[in-house]
């Protein structure tokens, strides 16, 4: 199975259990002024999501394009880069924003490699044919 469709699942269980239990997002989320006290939040935040929306279209694009990336790189890989790629980007949102969760960061990093990779590779992006590059610029701009 998949890397890209494990991580999916861990991400949705955690939403799951993030709307069954009260103060499970306050405890594992990421908030900028605790992040010493806590630093944990910089990982465990990319396993959480603000709300269904969120967590559907990052899934959605995890599972896709991580499912290409992996079969370009592998597994070992491709699980060093999500999570690199994830706690860079939690780092990087410390001096953003007073807290954040979401795997938006990894999954940058997917996008990323894969247009270095195969800038020219055809994909669709609301129903619109475009190269792996301009997918990317794309995700990141509605991002």
């Amino acid at each position: 199975m998949y890397s890209a469709i494990i991580i999916a699942g861990l991400c949705i269980f955690f939403f799951i259990i993030q709307l069954a239990v009260p103060g499970f997002t306050d405890a594992f989320a990421l908030v900028s002024s605790d992040v010493v006290q806590r630093p944990w939040t910089l990982l465990t935040a990319t396993f959480l999501h603000a709300n269904v929306a969120h967590l559907l279209i990052n899934m959605f694009t995890l599972v896709l394009f991580g499912m290409i990336l992996e079969n370009i790189i592998g597994r070992k890989r491709f699980l060093g880069l999500y999570f690199i790629s994830g706690l860079l980007a939690s780092i990087g949102a410390t001096f953003l924003y007073p807290s954040t969760v979401g795997a938006s960061g990894a999954i940058s990093g997917i996008l990323g490699t894969l247009a270095i990779l195969r800038p020219r590779m055809q994909v669709w992006v609301s129903y619109v044919p475009m190269p792996m590059i301009v997918a990317c610029v794309v995700w990141t701009l509605i991002d």
